[in-house]
């Protein structure tokens, strides 16, 4: 074991220093990519009697050389005659230059020409063929554009305009054409000609709306052409102070309900739907793709945003259909960047630093409290037990012994008030005509809020360390003047150490104990002891009662993952056989690997047997027998592997200006292995699928769309392997009509949208193969008797524990969606968006099933269910430059999203309704309804009713409850099951919002964002006090309950906890409205401000600074439970960027 743990630990080192070794390689070679091009270019040419000014231009014309030299340097009277086959430049040179006084230097794609003996002439300098421009850019308003791009025509040569508007740029010569361009402003070309301060107004483009959207298998559609219901972020917006991706996307995207329900570090991704539940079958999951391939949303938190080139949410049937199988539920398409034509790289470097807090802790009583708190508890028991005496109160009051006496903060003594981490990215993006590239390193580091405990005790630190390396390397190569190769390689490594126990259940440990049991621990008595005298308290199943701190430290664990993911591209264009066609080939190939080692030894635990009051003195005993705390090693490994492959062809072409034509034919197929432990788990799982899209549109004013996906599935019978599922779509550009011109300048932008589709799900929650049966061999077969004797007897043989069912199929969902973008004023774009999904043949266990066919526990499953999801998501984006200081947009979102069901197998002859799931959404709560406390005696007297919790009697202080009738109006006066009903709203919210603006002044930015969530309810559960699990002793009190519980002295019917009890009270403990809380909230989720000096940003941003809610005893976020969950944190980031550019 220990040899396999040596290989994989000598495995993951190498792999980190192999990918980084890489990285590096790939760049060094990016940057010699322009010295590169000196020996790969060649020339094939012939001059007779030409001038050497001529024989420059044409090696400019024909390549991506540039001359720096002075006019006069060059005799133009001198002709030469010169031949030259398949030479480099400089071999091209030696023989124009022979005979002159001219000598050359090359410095990347820039030739310098000099006189011999001269100084060398510094290519930033400008000579009589060169020109220094510069000027303004401007729109038709006289307000400066910052970013605009000014290009020279041809070459790569170009700049951008600063925050002032203004530009400065070398232009080869005077002859030099000018492309100006900016979004949402038409392109000027304008020739220099003798200027040097050029003045450009550019004019508002009334088709801003040609924005390009990427879509469904990657393919890029024009805004103002889509049909469908997409959401698209800019990925700036996603930079947030986490370290997990989903958290930012709450309230940012339109059409998803996202909640973050832990702060748990390394795992505080958030949970998210597209438009909400659609099914409970339990697959509600959206679809990821990167880069065109699925990623699982792990790799997804992985990603840092600073790699992302686009972000897009499909939301209807217009895309999801293609993706078949598994796009029922949304797709979320992300591009990670790629390089560009550029005369340098452009380099960025982000480092931040952040210090973080866990919101909301539930706080603790102390000791004393504690104590007489249980005392009162005793008193409202039937038979009093053992109750603190008033001796040992006031002695731990006093502290006279604390380990007599103990009166111990767990929570403080185990969790630090603040963590940290470190996050830091470097990407390079470069390249030319011929190849470009983008390469990205990040490194994130954090250390949660655990104290160091262990090196107090042991030789060994078991603190939270998590460390995250991710790499994207992205390179685009052009073959020929029709074929493009991509290759992208990512790669991220977690290397995760801590603790032996999961970080949670550390919180809650710590939490849930209380203080007054046992010290953390006892002494040494001698110099003999051989371990630690752990605190503990006899009397539960496994020995002692868990001290959290010794459950902290007492073993570590690390475990390492990797997972590296390569894609080919071949882009072939086909306009030789037929114009607008290409050819498209993905071939995708994912590995991860994952390795764990723990370390765990046993804790001896300790209790007082034997104590004098008056001197303070004790003596204590091991509890059960001594155990060796040598500290045992234990290991694993596992891993997958996918290979997927792709090939498209796309078809696109205009017609006589005005008919668009788009056609896509697209094939895929995947399959998946992983380390198997069993031969079931030893087979592929493998999907295949065919998908096509033809769309039309005519003068960007009639738009129609339609798509199908046929896939297959392992899931299903070979006569129901294959689904279809279409979708068509319809759209109205009514800012495109003559009679619209009006109007042009106030809406410029007018479409109406509406799509109908099918969409499939093949993932039933029931596991692979469920059409066939499953036989258990050594099952018990049935029972009999055995004679006279009249006993049973057991008989063994195969049982069923499914049956086949050859008519099992896909959950088809059938989507319909109406939608309207518009445009006001160019600066503010609205779109709104109404949906309605009706969810059919859902799989599901029969619960309707007569006892009499005898088929016992065997599962006979079926698809029965259907459900419907309806809402309306709409979004609000306003951008505006006021002039060349002031910049300001503003964002809003809103998703409502309201699942029902329809249709479930329920027990036959059910006389109570309000029991049953139909008609209420999936994730309702369903409990008892509170007629608020019994207030005394009279009113005990008085509630006649009877109730199935009977461990206790009801009492003064206890709940009551309304006995619910029957579908016959009937009432029969006992409390049970059969009177819970459905209450409050869903646990996921059903609105999620989110506002904020972001606004600049000169060099200073300032943003903050609010999000919000309404139509939630959560259930408050688990946090009684006095009362443990079978291993937890007597549970912490918290304060609400403290403040908040009803007394003999306070018998207040509406006190908002009731009466104390010593042990779990079944009545009070029930799911009810009494415990029932509104969870919605409005948090000021993140704020940034930030300065910036030329390429260089200083800003400081925060997370989770605010949360106004009605519920205030945790993150109502969390959900429902104890409140002993890890918490969400409230994080502030210092942060510091540069780009490199010149």
């Amino acid at each position: 074991m220990e040899n396999e743990l040596k290989r994989a630990s000598i495995t993951k080192q190498l792999t980190k220093i192999i990918l980084v070794l890489g990285f590096l390689l790939v760049s060094l070679w990016s940057f010699a990519s322009n010295s590169a091009y000196a020996q790969e270019k060649k020339f094939t040419f012939e001059f007779n009697k030409t001038s050497i000014k001529e024989i420059l231009g044409y090696i400019e014309k024909h390549s991506e050389f540039i001359f720096m030299y002075r006019n006069d340097l060059l005799d133009t009277s001198r002709k030469v005659s010169v031949k030259i086959v398949g030479q480099e430049i400089e071999e091209v040179l030696r023989q124009l230059l022979t005979g002159t006084s001219i000598m050359y230097e090359i410095k990347g794609r820039q030739i310098a020409l000099k006189k011999k003996g001269v100084e060398n002439v510094n290519t930033s300098e400008q000579s009589n063929s060169k020109k220094l421009i510069q000027g303004l850019i401007k729109d038709d308003k006289g307000d400066i554009i910052i970013g605009a791009t000014i290009q020279v025509k041809g070459t790569n040569i170009g700049t951008v305009t600063d925050v002032d508007g203004l530009y400065h740029l070398t232009v080869p010569s005077s002859t030099s054409v000018l492309v100006i361009s900016y979004i949402g402003y038409e392109t000027q070309e304008v020739v220099v000609g003798n200027r040097q301060n050029i003045t450009i107004t550019l004019k508002e483009n009334v088709k801003e709306m040609e924005e390009v959207v990427i879509t469904a298998f990657g393919i890029g559609q024009k805004k103002e052409s889509m049909v469908g219901s997409v959401q698209q972020v800019k990925p700036s917006e996603l930079k947030v102070p986490s370290s997990s991706l989903s958290s930012s996307f709450a309230g940012r995207l339109s059409g998803v309900i996202a909640v973050q329900r832990s702060g748990q570090p390394g795992a505080d991704g958030a949970n998210f739907w597209i438009r909400g539940a659609s099914t409970f079958s339990g697959a509600t999951d959206a679809l990821i793709v990167l880069d065109g391939v699925e990623i699982n949303s792990v790799q997804l938190n992985a990603l840092d945003p600073e790699v992302i080139e686009s972000f897009s949410i499909l939301k209807d049937a217009t895309a999801t259909a293609l993706y078949g199988t598994r796009g029922a539920n949304g797709v979320m398409i992300i591009t990670t960047k790629n390089g560009s034509d550029l005369a340098k790289p452009i380099i960025n470097f982000r480092v931040e630093g952040a210090v973080s807090q866990l919101t909301d802790v539930p706080t603790m009583v102390d000791g004393v409290t504690y104590m007489n708190l249980y005392n009162e508890a005793q008193t409202r028991e039937p038979a009093t037990l053992d109750v603190y005496s008033s001796e040992q109160i006031e002695a731990t009051e006093n502290r006279i012994n604390p380990y007599l006496y103990p009166n111990v903060d767990w929570y403080n003594e185990m969790f630090k008030k603040n963590s940290f981490a470190q996050r830091f990215n470097f990407n390079i993006r470069g390249g030319s005509k011929r190849m470009d590239y983008f390469m990205s390193a990040s490194v994130k580091h954090t250390d949660g809020n655990l104290k160091s405990l262990s090196k107090n005790f042991y030789s060994y630190n078991n603190n939270l360390n998590i460390w995250n390396y991710d790499f994207v390397n992205n390179l685009n190569i052009k073959a020929t003047s029709t074929t493009k190769v991509s290759l992208g390689l990512n790669a991220s490594i977690k290397e995760w150490d801590g603790p032996e126990k999961d970080v949670a259940s550390i919180f809650s440990s710590a939490l849930m104990a209380n203080p007054v049991d046992f010290p953390i621990y006892f002494p040494a008595e001698s110099m003999e002891d051989t371990h630690i005298r752990w605190g503990g308290k006899s009397g539960a199943p496994n020995g002692s009662y868990v001290n959290p701190v010794a459950d902290y430290v007492s073993g570590y664990s690390s475990y390492s993952q990797t997972t590296v993911v390569a894609n080919l591209r071949i882009n072939q264009k086909l306009d030789m056989f037929v114009k607008g066609l290409e050819f498209n080939a993905l071939i995708s190939y994912k590995n991860r690997s994952y390795s764990e080692s723990l370390r765990k030894g046993n804790i001896n635990q300790y209790e007082i047997n034997s104590s004098d009051p008056a001197t303070s003195k004790y003596t204590t005993g091991i509890i059960g027998t001594e155990k060796s705390t040598e500290l045992k090693t234990e290991g694993s490994t596992t891993g997958d592997r996918r290979l997927y492959i792709q090939a498209t062809l796309n078809y696109n072409r205009k017609f006589n200006k005005v008919h668009d034509v788009n056609a896509m034919l697209l094939y895929n197929q995947e399959e998946n292995n992983s380390d198997p432990v069993d031969l079931f788990t030893s087979l592929p799982r493998r999907k295949q699928g065919i998908a096509g899209r033809l769309s039309y549109a005519f003068s960007h004013k009639y738009l129609i769309e339609a798509n199908f996906g046929y896939n297959g599935s392992e899931n299903f019978p070979k006569s129901k392997k294959f689904g279809f599922f279409p979708s068509v779509a319809l759209g109205y550009n009514i800012a495109e009509e003559n009679f619209w011109k009006p109007l042009k300048n106030i809406l410029p932008q007018f479409k109406m949208r509406a799509s109908w589709g099918l969409v499939g799900n093949d993932q039933t929650g029931a596991g692979r193969f469920t059409f066939l049966e499953d036989l258990n061999n050594a099952g018990i077969a049935f029972m009999t008797g055995t004679g006279s004797s009249g006993q049973s007897k057991t008989l063994s043989g195969p049982t069923w524990i499914r049956y086949a069912n050859p008519n099992l199929t896909w959950e088809v969902g059938e989507k319909i969606n109406v939608g309207l973008d518009t445009r006001i004023f160019y600066d503010l774009a609205f779109s709104i968006d109404f949906f309605k999904e009706k969810r059919t043949d859902i799989f599901m266990e029969r619960a309707s099933i007569p006892a009499m066919l005898g088929t016992g526990a065997t599962k006979i499953s079926a698809n029965l269910g259907e459900m419907e999801n309806k809402g309306i998501d709409a979004s609000l984006d306003y951008n505006k430059q006021f002039n060349k200081n002031w910049f300001i947009s503003f964002k809003g979102t809103f998703t409502y999203a309201h699942n029902k069901i329809l249709k479930r197998d329920e027990p036959l002859n059910r006389q109570y309704p309000n029991v049953s799931t139909i008609g209420n959404p999936v994730n309702t709560i369903y409990g008892y309804i509170s007629d608020g406390l019994i207030k005394d005696q009279a009113m005990l007297d008085a509630y006649d009713k009877t109730h199935g919790f009977a461990n206790f009697p009801l009492m003064p202080g206890d709940i009551k409850y309304k006995d619910i009738a029957d579908v016959n109006g009937n009432t029969d006066n006992v409390i049970n099951t059969n009177d819970r009903v459905a209450m409050g709203y869903p646990t996921v919210p059903e609105i999620i919002y989110g506002f904020g603006p972001s606004i600049k002044f000169k060099n200073l930015d300032f943003s903050f964002f609010f999000q919000g969530a309404a139509r939630t309810s959560l259930m408050m559960s688990g946090f009684h006090p006095f009362v443990g699990n079978s291993n937890t002793a007597r549970r912490g009190v918290l304060d609400f309950v403290a403040e908040n519980c009803w007394t003999t002295t306070n018998p207040n019917e509406f006190a908002k906890y009731p009466r104390l009890t010593s042990k779990d009270n079944l009545n009070n403990n029930q799911n009810s409205s009494y415990w029932l809380r509104d969870a919605s909230f409005l948090k000021l989720k993140n704020a940034e401000i930030g300065y910036t000096i030329k390429n260089m940003r200083f800003y400081i941003s925060g997370s989770n600074l605010l949360t106004i809610s009605s519920f205030k005893l945790w993150d109502p976020e969390m959900g429902g439970g104890s409140g002993m969950k890890y918490p969400t944190q409230r994080t502030i980031n210092f942060g510091f960027q540069m780009t490199i550019n010149n």
